[in-house]
């Protein structure tokens, strides 16, 4: 699909200025409309819709400072670029603070310009695409704080909605930080459950002993330190849903006290005989590959296939490239009570690059740091922690398969007295040489 081409206005009172603009902006694919009188520009702003607007700030009737205010009024997401002189550096300044992006000084190279416009076009996109992902941050309802627009999150999410209001037991599968308790939560708050107790347990975190005793309490007596009985999270979730998170590493003493649960709605605490009823609902989750957990007999087969009634397998944020921004957004949202502050493109796109190991939790962390680092209004590369910048520097520094074929070619040409030469060295034929030569433009 062919990116649009962004539509450009022009505003400067010299006809030598504009038209070098003009030209220059022409050959990058620019849309431009020229105006050298101010009031003609304004009147366009009111009939055509732009991207970025490139205004002379010392012209008259009037200046440039009022160009901009009037452009804003008429149409505020315009990206506006101040042209000024060198003597006119501080106004360029002081129309930064008051809306444009950035001030371009006059004499300017043809070159330097065309990558100015192509930054500043840069930003425009962003921009837009931040506007367009905090109206649908505001818009969206009904999920919690499961942000996504991933295709498979979506069904996943779709699927969780579906079976809430049922009692069937659910398996939610997926790395650390991918948000599986928010899927359990969600499943909970739509159940008919969601006003009883939703009751987290981490399987992890407890030696066995200790974590039989949380999930299913114990009498007076029964071990060291166990002064009194206490109730259990079965007990307490009695009504509610219960959720069991890393299942994977439960011992396998408590997993068939577990399957008991599920089978017959029965379980008995630590040093008693007698059985209680429960009526609980089970979300289980792992980030351990359950097929290899199986294999290995760690899990239970029996529980498996009773906690297996439905599956949700979550996505990590590697595999979901278009959550990057939306949860950036969110974040920064949650965050940031005031205005919230810009990521600039340098900054987005090592976002972006980085693997995020950790997932969804590793990039909150991210941006919780971020934002108290970029007081200014607007998050750098430099707030960002350094294995981004390293993420972002490979990147920079990989080449396509074409890329290096070029190089190669370029390198091996350079130094071959001919192309005969050339050719054996690649092992190709002359006739490929120069085919590979005109592909590339060598």
């Amino acid at each position: 699909m062919e990116s649009p081409k962004p539509n450009v206005l022009v505003v400067d009172d010299e006809p030598n200025v504009l038209k070098t603009i003009g030209i220059c902006f022409e050959a990058i694919g620019f849309r431009t409309h020229l105006f050298s009188k101010p009031l003609e520009a304004l009147e366009a702003v009111r009939k055509e819709s732009f991207d970025l607007a490139f205004v002379d700030l010392k012209m008259g009737p009037i200046d440039g400072m009022e160009v901009m205010a009037e452009i804003k009024k008429f149409s505020p997401e315009v990206t506006v670029i101040i042209i000024t002189a060198h003597g006119s550096i501080d106004s360029a300044i002081e129309a930064t603070k008051k809306g444009a992006y950035h001030y371009l000084q006059k004499p300017f190279d043809f070159k330097e310009l065309q990558l100015f416009a192509q930054k500043a076009w840069e930003y425009h996109q962003l921009a837009r695409e931040v506007r367009d992902l905090r109206k649908q941050l505001a818009s969206s309802r009904g999920s919690g704080e499961i942000i996504t627009r991933n295709r498979e999150m979506l069904a996943q999410l779709d699927l969780a909605a579906k079976i809430a209001e049922s009692t069937i037991s659910v398996l939610i599968e997926g790395e650390s930080g991918t948000g599986k308790e928010l899927f359990a939560q969600f499943i909970h708050q739509r159940s008919p459950r969601a006003q009883k107790q939703f009751v987290k347990v981490n399987c992890a975190a407890l030696p066995e002993q200790l974590l039989e005793s949380e999930l299913f309490g114990h009498v007076r007596g029964s071990f060291t330190g166990a002064v009194k009985d206490r109730q259990g999270r079965f007990e307490f979730a009695d009504g509610g849903t219960i959720f069991l998170d890393e299942i994977a590493e439960l011992s396998s003493g408590i997993q068939a006290k577990l399957l008991r649960v599920l089978q017959s709605r029965e379980f008995e605490r630590v040093g008693e005989s007698e059985s209680r009823k429960v009526d609980v609902r089970i979300i289980a989750a792992t980030n351990r590959n359950l097929e290899e957990a199986l294999k290995e007999g760690t899990l239970r087969e029996d529980l498996f296939y009773r906690l297996n009634a439905v599956r949700l397998k979550l996505s990590p944020l590697r595999e979901r490239p278009e959550d990057i921004m939306l949860l950036v957004q969110h974040f920064i949202a949650k965050f940031v009570k005031g205005a919230p502050p810009d990521v600039s493109p340098e900054a987005m796109k090592a976002l972006r690059t980085y693997r995020w190991s950790g997932n969804v939790r590793e990039l909150e962390n991210v941006i919780a740091r971020a934002v108290i680092l970029a007081p200014e209004g607007v998050i750098e590369l430099e707030h960002l922690p350094e294995e981004l910048h390293a993420a972002l520097e490979q990147t920079s520094n990989s080449h396509s398969l074409e890329e290096v074929e070029r190089l190669h070619i370029k390198r091996i040409l350079q130094h071959a007295k001919d192309y005969d030469e050339a050719a054996k060295i690649l092992g190709v034929d002359r006739k490929t040489l120069l085919n590979k030569r005109k592909k590339y433009n060598l």
